[in-house]
C-alpha cells in the first residue's frame, strides 16, 4: 500500500545521512536494516547491503529501482522445490537420459578406423 501523498516517501534519516556522505564512484557498501526505505534518484549507482532477517543481501541500485523499496530486492523466503521422492527420481532419470544422449553424440562424432 502506498504512503499518503501529503506525507511523502519515507527514507530512514540515518540511511539518508549515509547516502549523502557516500560517493557514487567508490566501492562503499551501505549496510542497512531499513527495508521500508524508498529508493531515491540520489541512490542510483550505490551499493547497499539489505538485511533479510538472517543475513545481508547485496543490492546494486540502478535507475529502474527508483520509487521502489529496498526490501523488495532482498527476499526473505527461500524457495525449496516442490515434490519429494517422486520428483527426485524424475530429475535423476532426466539427468541419466541426457548423459546417455551426450555419450551417443560423442560416439557418432569420433572418426571410425
Amino acid at each position: 500500500m502506498s504512503r499518503s501523498l501529503k506525507k511523502g516517501p519515507f527514507v530512514d534519516p540515518k540511511l539518508w545521512e549515509k547516502v549523502q556522505k557516500a560517493k557514487v564512484g567508490k566501492k562503499v557498501e551501505i549496510k542497512t536494516w531499513s527495508r521500508d526505505s524508498t529508493i531515491f534518484p540520489e541512490m542510483v549507482g550505490l551499493t547497499f547491503q539489505v538485511h533479510n532477517g538472517k543475513n545481508f543481501i547485496t543490492v546494486n541500485i540502478n535507475e529502474n529501482m527508483v520509487g521502489h523499496r529496498l526490501g523488495e530486492f532482498a527476499l526473505t523466503r527461500k524457495f525449496t522445490r516442490h515434490g519429494g521422492r517422486m520428483a527426485k527420481e524424475e530429475a535423476m532419470a532426466a539427468a541419466e537420459a541426457e548423459k546417455r544422449q551426450m555419450e551417443a553424440a560423442k560416439a557418432e562424432s569420433e572418426p571410425k578406423k
